[in-house]
């Protein structure tokens, strides 16, 4: 037998499990045979309800994992001599691996970011050597919803990006992990980060809000949509048993379920940061306005905490940690932790 698993943590909301209704869903389409790799009702049910959240032209794909995803959505809008602009710290800069550059052959080039995110003056800073054939020409901005600090942009700023992309002749991918809590945070539909801001290719992240591993490609330009059918496959992330990651969107996307998972974690790290900033020396480093709270801790404070409960260090020369709520963080996990936090704030702070 495997052994159980182990107590909620604020280290990541991927170390959560997974929602009982997509469990249930998974079982539920665990029967009998089906057609394969997307060739399923079950694929065509999730493809239907992605088109009522986006658009009824939104091109849908799904994958395994983010990274996929980005690498997929991002394939499709670049050549290998064209970059794309995205903000220091970015997760496709940072946490990938290197994935992006390797697979596209493309570069990525940072871009100083206020609270996570970019604006027109960091981008235009950036965009140099255009026509220029010694310099990698920028094509795609790539922005993250919510960011990787734990913010989000507004759709009016999203806006004001795309239309500086545009106007360059450049496009606009966003990358939606988050994207659920970033809706919940903002009041908005999914579809309010779609093809009305003018986003041209997203990810929308299931793995995240309670799903197995599931995550999606969404395209909103006919040009790149065909394309996307052989870039997936060609990058390993067409799945053959489809339907399985299908369920998990059906679910997500019945009686509103992904906006109850997003809008929970999001409440329980509101609770968090406001507990946390009435504990004498600690300080919260970016505002709170999604799942996630960074804080600035002495290192002994974060050591010690770190033995009871994991999280990772953000930033270590200054000092931030993160802390990530789930859809089934609760409130006794998080007036716990800030009771530990204040008792060892008091000894070591």
């Amino acid at each position: 037998m495997p052994p159980p698993p182990g107590p909620r943590t604020f280290a990541s909301d991927n170390w959560s499990g997974v929602h009982p209704e997509v469990l249930a869903a998974l079982a539920a389409v665990n029967g009998g045979h089906a057609p394969a790799y997307g060739a399923d009702a079950v694929t065509e049910e999730a493809v239907a309800r992605l088109r009522q959240e986006f658009g009824p032209d939104a091109d849908v794909y799904l994958t395994f994992n983010g990274t996929g995803a980005n690498v997929v959505g991002l394939q499709s809008l670049l050549r290998p001599h064209e970059a794309v602009l995205c903000a220091a710290g970015a997760h496709i800069d940072v946490d990938e691996c290197g994935a992006p550059e390797r697979f596209l052959g493309s570069k990525l080039v940072t871009v100083a970011a206020r609270d996570g995110k970019l604006t027109t003056e960091g981008l235009e800073a950036a965009w140099v050597g255009a026509g220029d054939e010694h310099h990698v020409q920028a094509r795609v901005v790539s922005v993250t919803q919510s960011t990787e600090v734990g913010t989000c942009y507004s759709v009016g700023e999203l806006v004001t990006l795309a239309d500086w992309a545009h106007q360059r002749g450049m496009l606009l991918h966003l990358d939606g992990a988050r994207l659920a809590n970033a809706a919940a945070s903002l009041g908005v539909g999914l579809g309010a980060f779609g093809q009305d801001v003018g986003v041209d290719v997203l990810s929308f992240g299931g793995t995240k809000n309670g799903a197995l591993g599931a995550e999606a490609v969404i395209a909103f330009r006919p040009e790149v949509q065909t394309g996307l059918r052989y870039i997936r496959k060609q990058s390993m992330q067409l799945a053959s048993k489809m339907r399985f990651a299908s369920a998990q969107f059906v679910a997500l996307l019945t009686d509103g379920l992904w906006l109850r998972n997003a809008a929970h974690a999001n409440a329980m790290a509101r609770r968090l940061a406001d507990g946390a900033a009435a504990v004498p020396g600690v300080r919260l480093a970016y505002p709170v306005q999604a799942n996630g709270v960074f804080a600035a801790l002495p290192p002994a404070a974060s050591d010690a905490l770190r033995e009871h409960h994991p999280f990772y260090v953000w930033d270590e020369p200054a000092g931030i940690v993160r802390w990530m709520t789930s859809f089934d963080t609760t409130e006794g996990d998080v007036d716990g932790f800030v009771a530990l936090l204040a008792e060892v704030m008091g000894r070591t702070g």
